[in-house]
């Protein structure tokens, strides 16, 4: 049976409509937590709660807006009461050579990959309660090792285990934890549709490929009291990836 280190609590899981997002809302409401899914597709993300669980509800949010990331959080504390854990999972993937790249294609891939983890900081800080609660980034192992034509998406992963330790600082005194998981190749359309993987520039061994759950998994444990000594951590989910490059 599955452990209940959520029991009545709340989080919110960006970019949670699908992928990892859908894997880790499941798994903290299988552990009891009532869940807010939010992501830009809100007809995806009221679809996926409708499956995740009666208690878990769907909330169209652009993470890259401020406005509507205060606006999910007032949702969750209108809907649920309170506010607990939060999951920036949401990310947005684009393929340029250095060349290339315009303000405009960095400022998309930043409002998402990295503002979007900071709004819902801003918005944790503002709604934990006294209890505290835990933040839990999702990072990349592109944060460490990286490849040609990723650079908005790999400078902003490196950004969000900078805010993940600044939040672990200055979250010290409130007990608020923050701390980053960095997934390797993971069986989701990112991997998949990379066009280095698609041409065969980059080679994925199936070995090296891991599931949503298994992230999932690793979020699940630093968002529970089970994690309760650690904050400013980074923990890799690659199958062991990046011990090899």
């Amino acid at each position: 049976m599955m452990a209940s280190r959520f029991e009545n609590k709340v989080a919110i899981v960006t970019g949670a409509a699908s992928g990892i997002g859908a894997a880790i809302a499941m798994r903290l409401s299988e552990e009891r937590a009532r869940v807010v899914i939010a992501d830009i597709d809100a007809d995806g993300a009221k679809a996926t709660a409708a499956r995740v669980s009666a208690k878990a509800i769907g909330f169209g949010c652009d993470v890259g807006s401020e406005q509507d990331v205060a606006a999910c959080a007032q949702a969750a504390l209108e809907h649920f009461g309170r506010l607990d854990v939060v999951v920036n999972n949401a990310g947005l993937m684009t393929f340029k050579s250095l060349a290339e790249w315009t303000e405009a294609d960095w400022l998309k891939v930043l409002r998402v990959d990295l503002l979007g983890a900071a709004y819902f900081t801003k918005q944790a800080f503002r709604h934990f309660g006294d209890a505290g609660g835990a933040i839990v980034n999702i990072s990349s192992i592109h944060a460490i090792e990286t490849e040609a034509g990723a650079a908005p998406y790999s400078a902003a992963k490196a950004a969000v285990l900078s805010l993940t330790r600044t939040t672990s600082i200055e979250g010290r005194e409130r007990n608020i934890r923050a701390n980053a998981v960095l997934p390797g190749a993971i069986d989701t359309p990112m991997l998949w549709d990379n066009p280095n993987v698609r041409s065969g520039v980059e080679t994925i061994d199936r070995r090296d490929v891991g599931s949503p759950s298994d992230i999932a998994a690793a979020v699940a444990f630093l968002a529970s009291d089970d994690a309760k000594f650690v904050t400013g951590a980074s923990l890799a989910v690659d199958g062991g990836r990046l011990a090899k490059l």
